[in-house]
């Protein structure tokens, strides 16, 4: 089993790989190919490397967040089908934020909660947002309301990666959030170059930092099943 993951994982990295440099070198009709690989490969390397997991809510959560986001990469690839492409991602981070309360210490206890304390904590998260949509604001046109509930979702997604500070293993918590903090920007990325000012570089930021973020998710939630099993 563990060969099995080994092999699936070095595919998606050649994959990955591969679509950076074809859009590196601007070859768009190629992407065709690579890019509705990537994710199917990463999730096959999760369900070989996770067979404990079989059966259970985080197996079928991180499951149906790749799902939706192999479903987001293949619209995306068909500008006038973007709005399908970013609900698509939105139901992906609605998954991710069930996985990643589920992939911690007592994850449906409430407890006391400081406001103040927690809205400065997730402040660099907000601000990061708010920069976004500063700057993309006068370009989203029709588009405003979906592209604000999307900011609100990947805020909470990035959020609920953040509050699992100290209800898990540390392997766990910073690979997530690290995840996390990466779709962050890469949607930032790919918001700016979209709606406010196309540069060149956005093509490859926006694929290098989107694979590093689904890889770090998966390994992080990989990680805290791993560790429970352990201990």
């Amino acid at each position: 089993m563990k060969r099995k993951s080994i092999i699936w994982l070095y595919l998606f990295l050649f994959v990955s790989l591969l679509d950076i440099f074809f859009t590196s070198n601007g070859e768009n009709s190629l992407r065709f190919y690579s890019k509705p690989l990537i994710i199917p490969l990463l999730w096959a390397y999760f369900i070989f490397s996770s067979p404990e997991l079989k059966g259970q809510l985080i197996r079928k959560a991180i499951s149906a967040a790749l799902i939706f986001s192999w479903m987001g990469d293949t619209l995306l690839m068909f500008p006038r089908l973007f709005i399908y492409g970013l609900g698509a991602f939105l139901m992906a981070h609605i998954c991710y934020i069930v996985a990643f309360k589920v992939a911690q210490k007592q994850p449906f206890s409430v407890g006391n909660v400081n406001f103040i304390r927690l809205f400065f904590l997730n402040f660099p998260i907000y601000l990061f947002a708010a920069f976004v949509y500063f700057y993309i604001r006068g370009g989203i046109g029709e588009l405003k309301i979906p592209v604000i509930a999307y900011l609100i979702v990947i805020v909470m997604m990035a959020t609920t990666a953040r509050e699992r500070f100290n209800k898990t293993n540390t392997s766990s918590f910073w690979q997530v959030m690290l995840g996390a903090a990466f779709f962050l920007v890469s949607d930032g990325i790919l918001a700016l170059n979209k709606f406010y000012q196309e540069f060149p570089e956005a093509g490859v930021l926006v694929m290098g930092t989107y694979i590093i973020a689904q890889f770090l998710i998966v390994r992080g939630i990989m990680a805290h099943s791993e560790k429970e099993k352990a201990g």
